[in-house]
Order: C-alpha cells, then sequence, then structure tokens
C-alpha cells in the first residue's frame, strides 16, 4: 500500500471501535468503491469542526452559547444529570426517559492518571448550584472505583456550596432552594458498567429508580 494510504489507515485505528481490518475496510470504501462520498465526508468534518463548540452551560455539543437542551423550554431546569461524556448524555436522551437537563463532566476523578477537579468540567455546575438554580442533581456515573471516587466529590461539593448559600440568604428570600436533593442511578446497571453501553429499557429503569446519594 502506498504512504498515504498506510497514514490514512493509521489515523482511522485512532478511532474509538476501529480496529486495523475495520479501519482498511473504510478506507477502501471511501477511496476506491465511493469515491464520491469523499468530499461529502471531508466538508462534512471541515463543518463540524469550525462550528461545534462546548454548551457554556453544560459542556454539551452546541453550535451557539447553550445546547438545543439548555435552550429548550420545555425541559426541567431544575433536574441536572451528571454524565461523564458526551455519548452518556446521548444514550440517556436516546432512552425518552428523562427530561430534565445535563452536565458533562468531561472526565471523573483518577488521582492514579493524574486526573483532579481542576481537570473537570465543574465551575459551571457550581454556579449553577450556587445560584439556586437546582433542586435534584442526579449522578449518571459508572460504577468503577474513579466514578465512585467522583460522586462522593460532588456530593461534597453541593453540600458546601449549598451551605455556604444558604448562609448568606436572608430568611424572608424563600425563592431559593435551601437544599438539593442528590440521587444515583443504579437499578438495572451491572457493577463496574456504564451508561453508553447499557440499552434503552435498562436505562429508563435506572432513571426511574434512582436513589438518595446524600
Amino acid at each position: 500500500m502506498t504512504p498515504s494510504f498506510e497514514h490514512l489507515l493509521k489515523t482511522l485505528k485512532q478511532l474509538p471501535g476501529l480496529g486495523h481490518r475495520s479501519a482498511e475496510r473504510i478506507a477502501l470504501h471511501l477511496l476506491v468503491e465511493k469515491q464520491e462520498r469523499l468530499p461529502r465526508l471531508v466538508a462534512a468534518l471541515d463543518e463540524a469542526a469550525r462550528s461545534v463548540r462546548r454548551c457554556t452551560r453544560c459542556g454539551n455539543l452546541a453550535e451557539a452559547e447553550l445546547c438545543p437542551i439548555c435552550a429548550d423550554p420545555t425541559r426541567d431546569h431544575g433536574l441536572v444529570c451528571v454524565v461523564e461524556q458526551v455519548p452518556d448524555l446521548v444514550a440517556i436522551e436516546r432512552s425518552g426517559a428523562y427530561r430534565g437537563t445535563y452536565h458533562v463532566l468531561h472526565g471523573k476523578l483518577s488521582p492514579i492518571q493524574g486526573i483532579g477537579p481542576e481537570d473537570l468540567h465543574l465551575s459551571p455546575l457550581l454556579a449553577r448550584l450556587a445560584a439556586g438554580e437546582i433542586r435534584e442533581l442526579v449522578l449518571a456515573l459508572s460504577g468503577d472505583v474513579e466514578a465512585e471516587a467522583t460522586c462522593h466529590y460532588l456530593t461534597a461539593q453541593v453540600t458546601e456550596v449549598t451551605r455556604s448559600t444558604t448562609a448568606h440568604v436572608p430568611e424572608a428570600a424563600t425563592s431559593r432552594p435551601s437544599s438539593v436533593t442528590v440521587t444515583r442511578i443504579g437499578f438495572g446497571l451491572p457493577s463496574g458498567g456504564g451508561v453508553l453501553y447499557a440499552d434503552s429499557v435498562t436505562l429508563k429503569s435506572a432513571l426511574e429508580a434512582r436513589r438518595d446519594y446524600t
């Protein structure tokens, strides 16, 4: 094979879920069988690279300041589901069992890998908590050790932010909630498993059976 083809193959293999044979099949399909699709694919990738960004509120994919979910007035904005990555959000949306909003952490705590709180997308979430916008935080993280540590950290942050906020709110100001309920999905999700690979029925059961995590 030519050097250019080998470079394309190597690049494709870096994509998640693509091994050598899958990458080779895609490359041959685009370069040999369906060459007319290649310019459209390149154009679509270029357009997405220029247009798609992170939602300033939740971290989801967006083409404006807010993603379509955060900008939707029919969603329950007091109910926020915390997920590790955007594909987890997509999986929950596909289940059709949830009508709240989201917050994407873009990772989870992992001291072994040097990932601390400062490396996660946390600031907008803490700001929403401090502003009293959230009444329930649903932790939809996987069941491994790093996710457990992340859940405990988030729960501690909720307690700290709520306590700090409540201390500065006059008793007469009753419009701001004095506490935030923290729940976690778990029913139907296998130990150590994640949201991304669960089917829609399992995710629906997990969301409906979420439990208090505080």
